[in-house]
């Protein structure tokens, strides 16, 4: 019967297409009507000053190999034994706001991106159901940034310091692969930023939408001798659909490569975000979101629920080829994090120090007759937090403290990767890493007595695979790879009997996964990628809430989830492209133990059974473009008991613009749409939430518009 149920939505879904595609030629036909004086005038290629964001399509629909750094060695696709999506420039920025991640990345299968709408609890992303638990930010993926790890030592990754304007591709790596980055590694996210071009730019854009959003983003950049310097800076201003959801953030991102010689760069990277405002509207019950889906929470109201905060982040990555096909790679980084957050009943003042760095080498030889890609490195992080924690009046600090300690966090990792060609069409991956990660508190406020004390985790984790070329164009995969996961500093503190120092009940998450899948490139215009897994749990990391609104967690025993990905990507007539996502996942626990409670076989909440995500795109050689995208995401457990779900819903967005560009200058004015069928759902559920306070009602139909400006110097 569940069968039929999601085949009738699968139906009813597909039943869309043609209200979106009638749309979206509508659109197409109205911008070439008004477009053609414009077109004689652009050049064939229509491209952008490279830096300057987006660029319209080439006219070639072949597909160039596509080469990695997610493996943590430069690699061709093809010749990653794992999931990988990259996700190019255009998909990124072209005709989008470019306010968070949660655009790019929902093309990809086996993500589930919530919490856009939330700017206090940041985006969350979970990756094969790695990162669910999440209250907040994101948990359990591997995020970096231009090879600077974002994600912390203790595993949890705040995503505000990332400006999608300034990103180049992103790489997505999906399932655990903590053989090659330790703890947390149920996926991993690699962001590359722009690069300038040769000759110096300026570029603006301005973006104006519902709800008071308002974007505006200042880029330049460019070559000079053996120096190439690009940077961004943006301020964001948004009301919010919901009450309580005001934010205001400024972002600097920067990055210098000096090209020490033919053989060896060093490359500064600086960035920093300024956050004097970020309301947080809190969850819902479903009664009240059947009577007003914009209201804020009347705890969010009474304790002013919010942050404040700023980040500075400085990194230097050293690379040099020491001989042919032989690589060093020194990485060096520090930040510091001021953050208040009022919480209901609370107040939180957090300073924050984090220091880092890494040394990797990889070589590719022929040993023993056969040839070898090797990579090895140590990664090695230092964590340090001063915690206060107040009474909470109305959203500042109150007189009475009830908590204050020093949390460190030092995490050391070490790891070995070999692929062998053992014949020319197969080839073995074989990789190992130990982790040692050490937690320890030292206990400030003496008055409930002294919960001073320390906990080690450590774990080796492994990973085997196989690839294999029956056809030049096809890649066969299989592999078996381990990931072990620890409890934030965040989730280790937070003690349900309201003490302080380390939760001693809680332990960290381990996994095994399993998994065979294709690659093929078709006529050299289409892709298809496909992987089936099976995720074995022990311990896994489960979120809940007390009445207070507060988040804790707990070991769940055992799990395991079985899932379906499929990625196809379609190039035809030159100017259109189809992209097709599909996600399967059955997530249930096996054996897990709540209150005296037996809640095997029950649904990990939190997770969609099944997700859908489809667009069209037409670009035009003139620089006109339009796309229509389509979002299925299938109904949900919000709660341990699976006593109540998250509905079902399809989000089906718009945008279209054209590029104008002539000499030096660009123009790109554009549109968009989201919505645009006046969905009702949740743009973010919260996990066992007390009192039923689940959900976060999403905005109803809204649009947004902008123009982009740059200017290159020859």
């Amino acid at each position: 019967m569940d069968a039929l149920q999601q085949m009738g939505r699968a139906i009813i879904f597909a039943s869309t297409w043609p209200r979106i595609l009638g749309i979206l030629a509508i659109m197409t036909h109205f911008f070439l009507m008004t477009g053609e004086a414009w077109a004689e005038n652009i050049p064939g290629d229509a491209r952008a000053p490279s830096g300057t964001g987006t660029e319209a399509a080439p006219a070639a629909t072949e597909l160039a190999p596509v080469v990695v750094t997610a493996p943590r060695i430069a690699s061709e696709i093809s010749r990653v034994p794992a999931a990988v999506s990259v996700i190019d420039n255009a998909d990124i920025q072209q005709g989008r706001p470019a306010v968070k991640l949660d655009d790019a990345l929902r093309r990809v299968p086996g993500l589930y991106v919530q919490n856009e709408h939330n700017f206090a609890q940041d985006l969350r992303i979970s990756m094969r159901g790695f990162g669910a638990r999440s209250a907040f930010g994101v948990r359990g993926i591997q995020i970096y940034v231009d090879g600077i790890p974002q994600t912390l030592p203790d595993g949890q990754t705040p995503l505000e310091a990332i400006d999608p304007s300034a990103i180049g591709h992103i790489e997505v790596m999906r399932g655990p692969i903590s053989a090659l980055y330790g703890n947390a590694s149920g996926g991993v996210i690699t962001i590359v930023t722009q690069d300038a071009p040769l000759h110096p730019f300026m570029a603006a854009k301005t973006v104006i939408g519902a709800y008071g959003l308002e974007k505006y983003v200042l880029q330049g950049g460019g070559q000079t001798g053996r120096y190439n310097g690009f940077a961004t800076l943006s301020h964001l201003r948004n009301d919010g659909y919901r009450a309580h959801s005001q934010a205001e953030n400024t972002l600097f991102s920067g990055k210098l490569r000096f090209d020490i010689d033919d053989v060896s760069d060093l490359t500064l990277l600086v960035n920093t975000v300024d956050a004097p405002q970020a309301q947080d509207p809190g969850g819902l019950t479903a009664e009240q979101v059947r009577s007003d889906p914009s209201q804020a929470a009347p705890l969010s109201l009474l304790y002013n629920t919010g942050e404040e905060f700023n980040d500075e982040r400085i990194g230097l990555v050293y690379r040099r080829a020491l001989r042919p096909r032989h690589n060093l790679e020194v990485a060096g980084y520090a930040s510091q994090r001021d953050l208040e957050n009022a919480i209901p009943f609370r107040f939180i003042e957090l300073d924050r120090q984090v220091t880092g760095g890494r040394v990797q080498y990889d070589a590719s030889a022929t040993l023993a007759g056969h040839a070898h890609r090797m990579v090895a490195g140590i990664d090695l992080q230092h964590q340090a937090d001063d915690r206060n924690n107040f009474d909470n009046v109305g959203g500042r600090p109150g007189d009475t403290m009830l908590l204050s300690q020093d949390e460190a966090v030092t995490a050391l990792g070490v790891y070995l990767q070999d692929e062998v060609s053992l014949t020319h069409d197969l080839s073995l991956v074989l990789g190992g890493r130990y982790d040692r990660v050490r937690f320890r508190i030292d206990d400030r406020f003496l008055a409930d007595g002294d919960d001073s004390g320390s906990r080690v985790f450590d774990q080796f984790t492994g990973r085997l695979g196989w690839i294999l070329a029956p056809l030049p164009d096809l890649r066969l995969y299989a592999n078996i790879a381990q990931s072990f996961e620890t409890p934030t500093s965040t989730e280790v503190v937070n003690r349900p009997d309201g003490g302080g120092g380390i939760n001693p009940e809680i332990e960290p998450q381990r996994a095994t996964n399993y998994e065979i899948g294709l690659r093929r490139d078709i006529n050299r215009s289409t892709s298809v990628q496909a992987a089936v897994f099976y995720i074995r749990l022990e311990d896994e990391l489960i979120a809940f809430r007390d009445a207070t609104d507060r988040v804790f967690y707990r070991n769940a025993g055992e799990s395991r989830r079985i899932g379906a990905e499929i990625e196809w990507t379609h190039k035809f007539l030159r100017d259109w492209e189809f992209h097709l996502a599909y996600t399967y996942l059955d997530a249930q626990f096996e054996n897990y133990r709540k209150d005296a409670r037996d809640l095997d076989g029950n649904d990990v909440p939190g997770l969609p059974r099944h997700q859908i995500w489809n667009e069209l795109v037409y670009r035009h050689a003139s620089g006109i473009y339009a796309a229509a995208s389509a979002g299925y995401i299938g109904r949900f457990y919000v709660d341990d008991e699976n006593t109540l779900s998250n509905d079902h819903y399809t989000v089906v967005d718009l945008r279209t613009g054209f590029i104008k560009q002539w000499t030096h200058w660009r123009i790109e004015p554009f549109v968009g749409v989201r919505n645009l069928f006046d969905a009702e759902y949740n743009g973010n559920v919260r996990i066992n939430a007390a009192g039923g306070r689940y959900f976060e009602p999403a905005p109803p139909v809204n649009v947004y518009g902008g123009i982009a400006l740059a200017h290159e110097w020859q």
